[in-house]
């Protein structure tokens, strides 16, 4: 899959939807073949070989006597780690239930499963970390963030090619159509920032269950550009009550920001709690400026003025520094 992000400019995108979507939510048949042979490449690779009875035993019972109910997330496998069960109804109404559940849908090639991973990197805001080379950079002024802007092109380029990396997505045109048709509902929500020249520079998505939010995916053109998008997002899912963002899995990018490893019995219960609180849903927009949102620190809530105060402390000395 092709993306063209990197020349996208912060204005208002052109076209219908649907047309947006029919031009960036394609997979040529080649694209299609490679990606079923490089995931089966990856199935066999040595150190993954031991998963293999694992898919075989959820195949066969499915098999015999197919699942249509959403399975157990409690009883994911622990080889592959998580997997739950096969999906068979891909709709708007299953996907939710299915985060709602502590569920998530992930494959990369036929069929989709249902994955609760045993251990599930998860933010707690309180823990939530901006380390000081990336409060610097959000303090340069030289990108700008938004929310729900372009979720097509953001979607479409978190499926596209990643530098130094096989070409191996689960973001294929029926998932990418699905969390479309989730964000016209109002669930899905993207963040988008944008360079000095106005183009896209980096950004992702998630998905919103009551106060409970998963990310599922996020890209970058520019060094820190993706960390910035995700630090404004965290801020607000702070701000607005949200009990947790979800990784899903582990990696070196959550574990900077202060994700952390939670079992799967903690991280249920915390789903089962956010689950019932009301939750954001519509378009939602950025409130606050990069500049406080840098000087945010960890155990504050953004609801404290520490980093209005901060920033417009150092606003000051830089004013002082200039008329010196």
């Amino acid at each position: 899959m092709a993306t063209h992000a990197d020349h996208m400019t912060l204005s208002a995108p052109n076209g219908s939807a649907g047309d947006r979507r029919a031009a960036l939510f394609r997979e040529s048949a080649a694209d299609m073949a490679k990606r079923w042979v490089l995931a089966g490449a990856r199935a066999l690779k040595p150190s993954r070989l031991g998963a293999l009875p694992g898919f075989a035993k959820i195949y066969f019972e499915e098999l015999l006597a197919p699942n249509y109910a959403l399975p157990d997330p409690e009883r994911g496998l622990h080889n592959p780690p998580g997997l739950a069960g096969l999906v068979h109804d891909l709709t708007l109404p299953t996907l939710l239930a299915g985060y709602r559940r502590g569920l998530y849908p992930l494959a990369h090639v036929a069929p989709l499963k249902w994955w609760s991973p045993p251990q599930r990197s998860v933010l707690l805001f309180a823990d939530m970390h901006i380390s000081k080379n990336l409060g610097k950079t959000m303090r340069q002024h030289r990108y700008t963030v938004t929310f729900d802007r372009d979720i097509e092109r953001v979607i479409a380029a978190c499926a596209g090619r990643r530098k130094g990396r096989w070409h191996l997505t689960w973001i294929t045109p029926p998932m990418m159509h699905l969390y479309a048709e989730a964000y016209d509902a109002g669930h899905v929500h993207s963040y988008e920032v944008w360079n000095e020249r106005g183009e896209l520079a980096g950004g992702g998505y998630g998905i919103g269950y009551g106060m409970g939010f998963t990310s599922e995916s996020q890209f970058t053109n520019e060094s820190n550009a993706a960390r910035i998008g995700m630090t404004v997002l965290n801020w607000h899912l702070a701000k607005w009550g949200y009990r947790f963002n979800d990784g899903k899995l582990t990696g070196p990018l959550w574990q900077a920001m202060g994700f952390h490893d939670m079992p799967r019995a903690e991280f249920l219960t915390r789903v089962e709690e956010a689950s019932r609180a009301p939750g954001k849903t519509g378009r939602w927009q950025v409130e606050d400026d990069i500049d406080t949102i840098s000087h945010w620190r960890r155990g504050e809530h953004p609801t404290s003025p520490l980093p209005v105060e901060r920033a417009v402390h150092e606003r000051n000395m830089r004013d002082q520094r200039a008329d010196a």
